[in-house]
């Protein structure tokens, strides 16, 4: 009997068994760039001249409307007054005044901001083509997503899949079974079939991945394994988990043979693949079996 190939032999031919997302090209971005953010920097600007200390301006950012604007502020108000500043930390307008509280002393002295602010050329195109790289952030991952559910639903007649397509929340699995013992558990999609749900599944795009990440993620996936086959040998149910990778981050490293090393840990009930591998790999009588 021919054995099914694993993950670990499509090794060899990596290369064509990947998908390449399509990116922008430097400096062809700067104009649309600079028509973009030029009136956030302007806005800025504006606060900046009214604003008395750099907590006061971070507090007058936090009530500006619409969460666009205000968010892209942050992100100049952190390159300009407080770059060991999490991004994720300032986005929050409702922790506006503890962030001042516990990190406001090491925000830049406002007249230092100004004067480095009206140094630089209006739009900066400089910060304007960091901004930019901010825009398309995730959207790499968005359109595997995308291009996962047309195939399913092209394929795969008889499965639904839910889960967002693109931007959207995840799957819970706390809101999917009542009694999952770790209940925001997220998930990016679950292939269900007459109403019963047969796999769950994560998918990553890496553009580039490598060292201490390398491990966060395949650690990551071990411990997500663990749990969700857990559950389902404990409620006797015929569950599989589907780490869906795709990018030439997966030719780096040791990144490939890490995810091989997971689906072979599992008996047959996770498979790691491609976008391209996703119909010769992920079959009725696997999902079944």
């Amino acid at each position: 009997m021919n054995r099914e190939k694993s993950f670990g032999d499509y090794q060899e031919d990596g290369h064509i068994w990947i998908t390449l997302s399509t990116g922008e090209y430097y400096p062809d971005v700067l104009p649309r760039a600079c028509e973009l953010y030029k009136p956030v920097l302007v806005t800025f600007g504006h606060l900046l001249e009214s604003s008395h200390s750099s907590t006061n301006l971070f507090l007058e950012i936090s009530e500006t409307k619409p969460q666009w604007m205000r968010i892209q502020l942050y992100r100049v108000f952190r390159k300009y007054a407080s770059p060991e500043t999490p991004v994720e930390m300032l986005k929050k307008k409702s922790a506006a005044q503890s962030i001042c509280d516990q990190f406001g002393y090491r925000f830049r002295p406002i007249t230092e901001v100004q004067s480095k602010f009206k140094s630089r050329p209006m739009p900066d195109e400089a910060l304007c083509a960091v901004l930019w790289e901010y825009k398309d952030r995730g959207k790499k991952g968005y359109d595997l997503t995308e291009r996962l559910f047309n195939i399913v639903r092209e394929q795969y007649s008889h499965l639904d899949i839910i889960g967002p397509e693109r931007a959207g929340k995840d799957v819970i699995l706390g809101e999917l079974f009542g009694d999952y013992p770790k209940p925001d558990r997220p998930v990016d999609f679950v292939l269900i079939n007459d109403g019963n749900p047969v796999a769950v599944g994560l998918t990553r795009y890496d553009s580039d991945r490598g060292g201490a990440q390398e491990d966060d993620r395949t650690g990551q996936y071990r411990d997500c394994a663990s749990e969700i086959l857990g559950y389902a040998e404990s409620k006797g149910m015929n569950l599989k988990v589907i780490f869906l990778n795709d990018g030439p981050g997966l030719l780096l490293g040791s990144m490939w043979r890490d995810y091989a090393y997971i689906e072979n840990s599992w008996d047959g009930k996770v498979k790691v693949v491609t976008l391209r591998m996703f119909s010769e790999r992920i079959t009725e009588d696997w999902l079944q079996s």
